[in-house]
């Protein structure tokens, strides 16, 4: 790959400067989707197949998501994050902390970013090494912690408020 400059700032929008690919990687971090049907049809922001398809070959090339056989389908692949995306874990954090901030979100999609900005790097680094265990097939995290299950839980739980009929 050819990059203008050598500007570590540059460098790094390079490779995640379009909007599709931190979307792809964020479903995969906080959504454990990890095929290409499950990222085209779960997709809140609705990514087309050609787009998709091209996001994941960048990130593939570029290092960040690695596609392996899938033991339990032939012709499918599933894909994982590679340790170079789970580093991207702080950023994503403070990406979605900003976005709560500064930005109108609705609650049951900024819940997850505030647990993230709230756990700080503790749970950052709990987060990152569960990760690795899924994508990666290292050892379970010592501290037996799912952020991955806490946040998933958070949302189902903002869902379930979001349903319920107000008591005005």
């Amino acid at each position: 790959m050819d990059y203008r400059s050598g500007c570590p700032i540059n460098l790094s929008i390079e490779v995640l400067g379009d909007r599709w690919s931190i979307i792809v990687l964020r479903d995969m971090m906080f959504g454990n989707r990890r095929s290409y049907r499950d990222l085209l049809v779960n997709s809140e922001e609705g990514i087309a197949t050609n787009i998709l398809a091209a996001r994941l070959k960048h990130l593939d090339a570029t290092g960040l998501i690695e596609a392996v056989d899938d033991p339990t389908h032939k012709q499918r692949k599933r894909l994982n994050l590679t340790d170079k995306a789970i580093a991207l874990v702080p950023i994503m954090a403070q990406l979605g902390a900003w976005g709560v901030q500064f930005m109108p979100c609705t609650p049951e999609l900024a819940i997850r970013a505030k647990l993230l900005a709230d756990g700080g790097p503790a749970m950052w680094e709990d987060f990152m090494a569960e990760l690795r265990h899924i994508h990666r097939k290292t050892p379970i995290p010592a501290s037996g912690r799912s952020v991955l299950a806490e946040l998933s839980d958070a949302y189902q739980r903002e869902l379930a408020a979001l349903k319920r009929p107000s008591m005005t």
